[in-house]
């Protein structure tokens, strides 16, 4: 069996998606990748959770051809695969259909940056990509669903790595990270996120983004060269 080593993270990491209930049914996934042997591994499609294993994640090479598996890869494996190639620094993505952050898809907003919270992870807002054309929908719909997702980053300037998250207009939320794990770990920050930043405005329909020196401060003291927050070794 290929890359088994990969494939037990991989299943792993599916099965925190539910725990933090981000996932019902089967509405999410998550994949990582080994880019020195030149694998995939994703959850395989339209699987109820309880049935997974880590012998039937499904194991494809770096443009998404199956290598390994009896069942068919998740049906959003194309989207993982342009991230993947656009952005070589991340080793894992979540995507899920968690309510939170599909609200905010579903009204085209980006998720506003009210507080510490939301910065401690995420470097700004967390911005919603356009919606995708009906040629796009009709085409290859999730290749260009990644090919969407990028185009938001490179026309904001975004650092995929200080906003790991993007929601897609109409679709859900996309995370991702150097890891399956850090991928897991900001799709769940990032619907508390969305959950939090909608309570905000209900209570004050005129509130304002937190301030750029408080944002700079969390975001850096855990992620910039001189972060000092937590112990060394251990993340989060």
């Amino acid at each position: 069996m290929l890359v088994p080593e990969l494939r037990q993270r991989v299943y792993d990491a599916n099965m925190k998606l539910p725990v933090h209930g981000l996932v019902k049914f089967t509405w999410g996934n998550v994949s990582a990748i080994d880019r020195e042997q030149g694998y995939i591994a994703i959850k395989p499609s339209g699987v109820d959770y309880e049935k997974l294993s880590p012998e039937n994640m499904v194991v494809t090479d770096l443009d998404g051809n199956i290598v390994e598996g009896d069942l068919n890869p998740s049906s959003d494996l194309p989207t993982h695969v342009e991230l993947y190639k656009a952005w070589p620094e991340i080793g894992g993505i979540v995507h899920t259909h968690s309510t939170e952050g599909v609200a905010w898809a579903q009204a085209g907003r980006d998720i506003p940056c009210y507080g510490t919270t939301h910065a401690d992870t995420f470097y700004g807002p967390i911005p919603c990509a356009r919606a995708l054309t009906p040629e796009e929908i009709n085409g290859a719909y999730e290749k260009e669903t990644g090919k969407v997702i990028i185009e938001e980053f490179a026309k904001r300037g975004l650092d995929p790595m200080a906003v790991s998250g993007v929601t897609v207009r109409n679709h859900g939320p996309f995370a991702w990270g150097k890891d399956e794990n850090t991928a897991v770990y900001n799709a769940v920050v990032l619907e508390e996120a969305a959950r939090m930043a909608r309570f905000t405005e209900s209570i004050n329909p005129s509130v304002q983004e937190v301030p750029q020196a408080l944002k700079d401060k969390h975001y850096l003291r855990k992620h910039g060269k001189n972060a000092y927050y937590g112990q060394k070794g251990l993340e989060h």
